[in-house]
């Protein structure tokens, strides 16, 4: 996949980059917001230096590094991928509270709509500020969205220094562990 030109970049700032998803789904992954270079590409967490795609195989989800050209092999392995906020920006900062709000209440029509077995929200602070839980902790919450619990995960934007990879991986082999755990019971209902 070729790196997207300067005019590239700028264009998809109106595009949007469509969900990876489908039934039975064991985890729905929901990003920040998608990059301008996701946007270019139409690939979620496409920007060399994610490290979504290698946390994902390094805890065990993928039995090989997938590109992010291969999202759509995701759904197959009952995974799927999806933003807390559509709208693409250059750094997830970009966006405004309101933003997140809305794309709270969007984000719980498709849980809703889709049922997985797991929300995995990348980003605590995105996760506080979408739904309006300003002491939200990385792991499972005590809340559910639409019936489905809810694990917050950190950011595996290249930009998040507070966790490497070693971290990030640790953090996503404990969701897939309940994930995968049929005796996992999830937490009840409260929304």
């Amino acid at each position: 996949m070729r790196r997207p030109s300067a005019a590239e970049l700028a264009d998809a700032a109106g595009r949007t980059v469509p969900d990876v998803a489908g039934p039975d789904l064991l985890v729905l992954f929901s990003g920040i917001n998608p990059s301008l270079y996701s946007a270019a590409t139409g690939h979620h967490f496409a920007r060399p230096g994610n490290r979504f795609w290698p946390a994902l195989h390094g805890a065990g989800f993928t039995d090989r590094l997938l590109h992010p050209s291969e999202q759509h092999l995701l759904p197959a392995l009952g995974l799927g991928i999806t933003n807390v906020v559509s709208r693409p920006t250059a750094r997830a900062d970009e966006l405004t509270p309101d933003d997140f709000v809305t794309g709270g209440t969007q984000l719980t029509e498709r849980v809703a709509r889709l049922s997985p077995r797991f929300l995995a929200v990348l980003g605590v602070t995105a996760y506080r500020a979408a739904f309006k839980i300003p002491k939200a902790r990385m792991g499972l919450q005590p809340e559910t969205i639409a019936g489905v619990p809810v694990w917050v995960l950190p950011n595996p934007s290249g930009l998040n220094a507070h966790f490497q990879l070693p971290a990030l991986i640790t953090e996503f082999a404990a969701l897939r562990q309940a994930a995968t755990n049929p005796t996992q019971a999830p937490p009840p209902s409260k929304s």
